[in-house]
């Protein structure tokens, strides 16, 4: 006598192969889009640096303006672009310090 579950097992297995050959193709389609995406970014030319930028410490609080491109300023979420006038409020008004590298308070011709 023949177990009748077994074709039912083969099926199975048969629809195992079939899900992870569609898986598989997937996959490559995904891997195909990323490679395009990222040749995409490759060709982009990179963003200006904002004329003016923020440096904040790690509680989001102000601490220096820098000249926009300026490499001693915050990375990421330590930074935020400015514009002028808020640059010159905040050096003038606020009396926030500017840096001593870029000096941005003497690029915007406020100084001590």
């Amino acid at each position: 006598m023949s177990d009748p579950s077994a074709p039912r097992l083969d099926l199975l297995r048969f629809l195992e192969r079939v899900q992870l050959q569609d898986l598989e193709r997937t996959r490559g389609w995904i891997a195909a889009e990323e490679a395009r995406l990222a040749e995409l970014a490759a060709r982009r030319p990179p963003t200006p640096p904002p004329e003016w930028q923020l440096e904040l410490d790690l509680g989001q609080r102000p601490t220096r303006v820098h000249v926009g491109g300026c490499t001693m300023g915050g990375r990421g979420f330590r930074s935020r672009a400015i514009t002028r006038k808020e640059a010159l409020r905040l050096l003038g008004v606020d009396l926030l310090e500017g840096c001593p590298y870029c000096r941005a308070d003497a690029e915007l011709g406020v100084l001590d």
